[in-house]
């Protein structure tokens, strides 16, 4: 009888078994990071669990036979207390993808350490465009909007309109400091002036001195680089201080349909931002939209819809690569093209960055608002190619360079 080696028998095997799906400890887990309590709750928060649940349901609640389990955290706005959760979820809890990250500090932070530890990230909610520049990294993915499309999209219409000499209120810290960057770079190339910035500690309740300046500078336009409630109280003060009542412009650099909410259209009406989702573009957001409401009692604004967006295509990938280890997830994230509610064949680079469109909209009036949360009138559909950064001005090492 002939012998046939051992080596030689499992090889074979191998070569005819049907590729197993491979779950780590039997469950996938999805674990949001992001601001339960701080200034940027109402935009992220509880409305961000419910999107990234609803998404888990609409998907069926398990992948490839095995369970898939959310849980989430506050980050207190915090890189350090974000850091440290990050590394017990991954060392301690075995989480496989970490998602929302709703602030840039935060965000940078996480991207480290998902990096090293081989774990997606879902940027969904942070702005800095250094998250997929500088700091991209290969199992980090950059969802929504950052501070180069906010800047191609509203600083550049203000300056089309008139805004020919900006003046900045910062938020201090990676957000604010990238936005009022990005920003610059596009009023400059228009042919505008900057004639001054004050950078503003995060979660300020007085405005007021930065406002008097800002003013004081003769610009026509302030540039709000700062969002949540600091976006709120900063364009509540300068109705109250009579800033924009002597002509001057604010510019919202970042915004969404729950600020306007909180300032009423009387205050807001007539702003122009960029916006990458609104609750009403479509039959298929007003219908997530009825959902997410029943459950979260207002609609959702365009981070939640990535949210929602985001996991629905991190569980896609995973079923598509026959495991949730994070190289082997993303490879199939970028094969894959990206459609949900808002997003429709995107598709994803090798720096980590979603192409989507985005929507310059315009704040309506108290007059032109035909019922609760009808906020927006769309301006114009601005196409992913002119939103966001040029894949070789970023800066990221994943790029190869070219020449």
């Amino acid at each position: 009888m002939k012998h046939i080696p051992l080596v030689g028998l499992l090889a074979a095997a191998l070569a005819v078994a049907p590729a197993q799906a491979q779950i780590s400890d039997d469950v996938v887990k999805i674990a949001v990071l992001t601001d339960l309590t701080g200034l940027y709750s109402d935009n992220t928060g509880k409305g961000t669990v419910t999107a990234t649940q609803m998404a888990v349901e609409d998907f069926g609640g398990t992948v490839l036979g095995k369970k898939i389990e959310v849980i989430a955290a506050d980050h207190q706005n915090k890189a350090d207390v974000a850091a440290s959760l990050a590394r017990k979820w991954i060392d301690e809890e075995k989480v496989d993808v970490i998602t929302s990250v709703a602030n840039s500090a935060v965000a940078l932070a996480t991207q480290g350490i998902t990096r090293d530890k081989n774990r997606i990230l879902l940027n969904t909610a942070a702005a800095t465009s250094d998250f997929t520049g500088k700091a991209c990294s290969p199992v980090g993915f950059g969802w929504t909007y950052d501070t180069y499309a906010l800047a191609a999209g509203t600083g550049k219409a203000v300056v089309k309109q008139g805004g020919s000499t900006w003046y900045f209120l910062t938020a201090d810290y990676a957000f604010g400091h990238a936005l009022e960057r990005d920003t610059t770079a596009f009023v400059q190339e228009a042919g505008g002036k900057i004639l001054g910035s004050s950078r503003v500690p995060i979660n300020n309740a007085d405005f007021s001195a930065f406002l008097l300046q800002a003013q004081g500078s003769g610009a026509k336009v302030i540039g709000l680089a700062n969002a949540g409630g600091d976006f709120i109280n900063s364009v509540k003060q300068a109705a109250e201080f009579g800033v924009t009542r002597g002509g001057t412009r604010l510019a919202a650099l970042l915004a969404v349909i729950h600020d306007f909410r909180s300032l009423g259209l009387k205050a807001a009406g007539g702003l122009v931002v960029t916006d990458f989702g609104y609750w009403d573009l479509n039959d298929e957001t007003r219908a997530f939209s009825a959902r997410f409401m029943a459950r979260h009692g207002t609609p959702p604004n365009f981070i939640h819809l990535s949210d929602y967006g985001a996991t629905l295509h991190y569980l896609k990938a995973v079923q598509a690569a026959g495991t949730d280890e994070a190289k082997a997830v993303a490879a199939k994230m970028r094969e894959l093209k990206v459609n949900d509610p808002v997003v429709k064949d995107g598709w994803i680079r090798e720096d980590g960055r979603l192409m989507r469109d985005a929507w310059l909209v315009q704040v309506k009036t108290p007059e032109e608002s035909k019922g609760p949360w009808d906020f927006y009138k769309i301006l114009a559909r601005i196409p992913a190619e002119e939103v966001i950064r040029p894949l070789d001005k970023g800066d990221c090492p994943l790029v190869a360079k070219k020449g």
